[in-house]
């Protein structure tokens, strides 16, 4: 049962409790490897298996869904919809789901406050609202839920609640599930489209919203607590698969490095590189650091792409698609997962015009902005940035940057939702290490030794958990007290507070904490502007954006550090 995760119907939002993407896609797939996937756990008898319960169900939903198409045509625009959305629409989705018919659930009360969550299935809240609610908005007067979105209210419920850890909020349109986030500083939430899924007749993806969202996946045994649920059960697995992935892409980035090392050593258009190098003119650690500069660009593109920020939203289709096409570091993705590469040297140069054009003024052949910026500057890799290296060292290069090898099973790592705090951790592993360089046999490797740049610039990566610590000790007071001085003179007044704060970190390394820092004043700044306890994810981008620009600083005495 092949699954691939197409933005189109299914939405990851992850802050590292929330199910990780190269784990979607092993339930997608049924890895054998991965428990809780057999007919037994989802309740069905052994001779039934699980394509067959979820085609069954397919068939039988998408005449619901093309009914309820027509009901909403002949809906009055006074009317807001919540019974036909319910009755014609989710009671029957969630009844194939497994949890029978839903009943309407009294409303929950934790320290003083009362949550209207519409239904409920043991200890997992269900928040079932109109097509016509927008699940990251205030709702209008007359829908329960207060001054919280939907959204925002289940949200809230599953931080302030020990008896509730998962939850489901649905319009009909998405459907979003949801964990306790409590100790986050992001949105984390898993996002199934029904529009796009029912729409286009994906049943690729209905598989997966089927696997994950059935109601044996949240059940409790008597007594059990919410810990021991599937969803739990598999969240945990995939935090232990990460640390490992992590130590993975940590040794993918040192080979990448080498990789590329050995590469321009070993092509004969590269003497000059050699004469530099021999006379002491290019110092081999400043050889080391144009290679790491040039794995980082290539980190830098993984993320933009898969991400799909590289280009403007008004970009040229056209050019975005010859960029695709041609250029693209997805490309060179694909090809080194079929190809070991030859003695040819196209694809660098394909390489080269992208970074210059990221590097200088923009390229709009191809839709790249101009970044700015020394990563992307044509002094960053100097000596690079006119050699030559083989396809095959560029392509072994970009297989360690882009694969992860879990026994036989080889992953594609998840550049999409990579946190800034595993790429901090990344980046202390580069910094024990030291270039070995044997021009003659044009041989190029890294080692750990005394006296490594790490100790001798006092660079050392901040762990996430001391991070957090240091921001409810120190950022957490200075916020409180801008709200007391601003809050007499009303909201503008405590919007100006919050942008004159000023975060300085003297030894910023890799900006892990300024990072995590933006993260919280912008959510601050957020819940200011909207007044809901989970605010939307363009307010919070919005506010990101504005925080960056007007509290941020960051200084470090190694070069390097401060550049990436």
């Amino acid at each position: 049962m092949k699954n691939r995760l197409r933005q189109t119907s299914l939405n990851l939002r992850s802050e590292g409790s929330i199910l990780p993407a190269d784990l979607l896609q092993r339930i997608g797939q049924s890895d054998p490897h991965l428990r809780g996937l057999t007919p037994e756990d989802y309740h069905l008898p052994p001779s039934v298996r699980l394509n067959e319960a979820i085609n069954h169900s397919w068939t039988r939903l998408l005449g619901a869904w093309q009914s309820f198409q027509v009901a909403l045509g002949k809906l009055p625009e006074t009317d807001l919809g919540t019974t036909l959305t319910r009755e014609r629409w989710l009671l029957p989705l969630f009844q194939e789901l497994g949890y029978g018919r839903l009943t309407t659930a009294r409303a929950i009360e934790i320290e003083g406050r009362t949550f209207p969550i519409s239904h409920g299935w043991q200890q997992t809240p269900i928040h079932l609202v109109s097509k016509r609610i927008d699940l990251d908005k205030l709702p209008p007067s007359k829908a329960p839920g207060g001054r919280l979105s939907p959204h925002g209210l289940l949200q809230d419920l599953l931080n302030r609640s020990d008896a509730h850890l998962w939850g489901i909020v649905s319009n009909g349109c998405q459907l979003r599930l949801l964990r306790d986030n409590l100790r986050l500083s992001r949105q984390a939430y898993l996002e199934f489209d029904l529009n796009a899924i029912f729409d286009s007749q994906s049943f690729t993806d209905f598989t997966l919203l089927w696997l994950l969202c059935h109601q044996s996946r949240v059940e409790l045994a008597d007594g059990a607590p919410p810990e021991t649920c599937w969803l739990e059960v598999w969240s945990k697995e995939a935090h232990e698969l990460g640390a490992r992935a992590l130590d993975q892409l940590r040794n993918g980035v040192q080979q990448a490095i080498e990789a590329l090392g050995r590469g321009f050593l070993a092509h004969p258009a590269n003497q000059r590189l050699h004469d530099q190098l021999r006379s002491g003119e290019l110092d081999r650690q400043d050889y080391y650091r144009q290679l790491l500069r040039l794995v980082y660009r290539l980190l830098y593109l993984f993320v933009a792409e898969d991400r799909d920020l590289l280009f403007s939203p008004e970009a040229d289709e056209t050019a975005r698609q010859r960029y695709l096409d041609y250029y693209s570091v997805s490309r060179l993705r694909r090809l080194a997962e079929r190809r070991v590469g030859t003695r040819h040297h196209d694809l660098y140069q394909a390489l080269r015009v992208v970074m210059r054009g990221l590097g200088e003024e923009g390229l709009p052949a191809l839709c790249l902005p101009a970044l700015g910026g020394y990563l992307f500057s044509p002094q960053a890799i100097a000596a690079l940035t006119d050699g030559e290296i083989a396809n095959q060292h560029l392509l072994e290069a970009i297989r360690a940057l882009a694969f992860l090898h879990d026994g036989q099973t080889r992953r594609t790592v998840d550049y999409r939702n990579l946190r800034s705090e595993e790429l901090g951790s990344v980046y202390e592993a580069l910094l024990e290490l030291h270039p070995v360089i044997h021009l003659d046999a044009r041989q190029f490797s890294l080692t750990t030794a005394s006296g490594n740049e790490r100790k001798t610039t006092g660079s050392y990566y901040t762990p996430e958990s001391l991070v957090q610590c240091l921001l409810d000790s120190a950022l957490e007071p200075v916020v409180e007290a801008a709200f007391e001085r601003a809050r007499p003179h009303g909201q503008a007044a405590i919007e100006a507070a919050l942008l004159n704060l000023k975060v300085v970190d003297p030894a910023c390394g890799s900006g892990h904490f300024l990072i995590a820092a933006a993260h919280r004043l912008a959510r601050h700044l957020a819940l200011v502007r909207t007044g809901d306890g989970e605010p939307s994810p363009e307010v919070t981008r919005q506010a990101l954006r504005d925080v960056i620009g007007h509290c941020l600083y960051g200084v470090d005495l190694n070069p390097m550090a401060v550049e990436l």
